[in-house]
């Protein structure tokens, strides 16, 4: 939602005003031209950047380790730009004890459970309002409907101002969910990634329920591109950018309601995605690569006779693993599962924690390079072949020039 926003001078334009609720608020399609020269060129990179996110993904042999990890890093960051505030480390922690968590972290998991729900959900049908109410009440951990009550305003967070007052009233409300469906499914001639932008800034406008709007959009755009096939899983940390850039996020979508200004928003969206596309491809590739040293180097120990493509995908899966977890995926049992990870404790390959009256075995240089910035981790020994220390990581920038092949 708008209220986390900077000051923003509001001029009032059009038949909006800030104070009370957009009962006229346009339907889709904008009055406004969605394919000029500028938006397709940024549509063409954007699409480009996606393409390559998507092969890397596609090329990782055990997809769930992907699905276990990204979109938690997406859940910290969306939950982040509403002021709900985790880190990494806890997300990983408290993914089996989350009865456990500090009540940021909860709602934080929450968002990423909500994430894979929606992804389940395509399964049985397109996105649509239900597919909505279902996402938001797995965030608020209540059952959310599309509001009934008046009275909603968002305000700005240190001036307690009011910027926008969204549309009341439960049939206005479900009438342009109705039109917000039909232009995310219908207007096929339109590239979906100019659809998922302009629907992007539709549904914050409508503004559906009463708490987890913004939360709930941007889940609806990583559900989007998998539902256009456009992605195969919801791994897209699209909230990286928009934390970068929160102002100019909630400038823009103020902009199109005050003036009307589509094409700036629909450029931020493109180039968002462009970037973002890049970080977590470079980001897929550098968890392979250390994938593929963590095997070589557990090949190379004395930890080579139980060494299995399962029990390496499990620890890459679950960054905090426990004994609990090999049973389960059928790796070994207790004795066994307890024997395999702690050598890979002595091997320096996990550590041991004590939490309560669980172990638990955290991995170390995943978790450190899923906060890294750089993609960059260090290698298990100073031994290790020196023809090999290229496996420690890929180029800093994101830029797609900086890191094609």
């Amino acid at each position: 939602m708008m209220s986390k926003s900077k000051n923003i001078d509001i001029t009032h334009n059009r038949s909006w005003t800030a104070e009370q609720p957009f009962q006229e608020l346009p339907t889709l399609p904008p009055e406004f031209d969605l394919e000029t020269k500028s938006i397709l060129k940024k549509c063409i990179s954007a699409r480009a950047a996606l393409a390559e996110l998507k092969q890397a993904a596609e090329l990782i042999p055990n997809q769930s380790m992907l699905i276990g990890i990204l979109p938690k890093l997406e859940a910290r960051a969306s939950s982040e730009i509403e002021n709900i505030v985790t880190t990494t480390d806890k997300l990983f922690e408290f993914e089996h004890r989350e009865e456990q968590a500090d009540p940021t972290t909860k709602e934080t998991l929450r968002y990423s459970r909500a994430l894979l729900k929606g992804f389940m959900e395509l399964k049985d049908h397109p996105l649509n309002t239900r597919t909505i109410e279902e996402v938001c009440s797995v965030i608020k951990g209540v059952e959310m409907k599309v509001r009934k009550v008046p009275g909603t305003q968002l305000k700005n967070s240190k001036t307690e101002k009011v910027i926008y007052t969204p549309p009341s009233g439960e049939k206005l409300l479900r009438d342009l969910l109705e039109n917000w469906e039909k232009f995310l499914h219908n207007k096929t001639g339109i590239d979906p990634l100019i659809r998922m932008a302009v629907c992007h800034y539709q549904f914050e406008a409508i503004h559906p329920f009463t708490d987890g709007n913004g939360r709930t959009g941007r889940i609806v755009n990583n559900l989007f591109l998998v539902q256009e096939n456009l992605l195969s899983l919801p791994i897209l940390y699209l909230s990286r950018y928009l934390i970068q850039e929160k102002e100019s996020y909630y400038q823009l979508l103020l902009g199109v309601t005050k003036d009307n200004n589509w094409e700036n928003w629909i450029i931020f969206i493109l180039s968002a995605v462009e970037d973002t596309s890049y970080w977590t491809r470079n980001k897929i590739e550098a968890i392979r690569k250390l994938m593929d040293h963590t095997k070589e180097y557990i090949k190379s120990t004395k930890a080579r006779k139980f060494y299995s493509y399962e029990l390496l995908s499990l620890i890459f899966e679950l960054p905090y693993c426990r004994i609990q977890d090999l049973r389960e995926k059928k790796i070994a049992k207790r004795q066994a599962a307890s024997k395999y990870l702690k050598e890979l404790t002595q091997i320096g390959v996990l550590k041991e924690l004590t939490v309560g009256r669980e172990k638990l075995f955290l991995h170390p240089k995943l978790v450190e390079l899923l906060k890294d910035e750089t993609n960059h981790f260090t290698l298990y020994s100073e031994t290790y072949p020196k023809n090999l220390s290229e496996l420690a990581g890929l180029p800093k920038s994101s830029n797609r020039k900086n890191v094609k092949k």
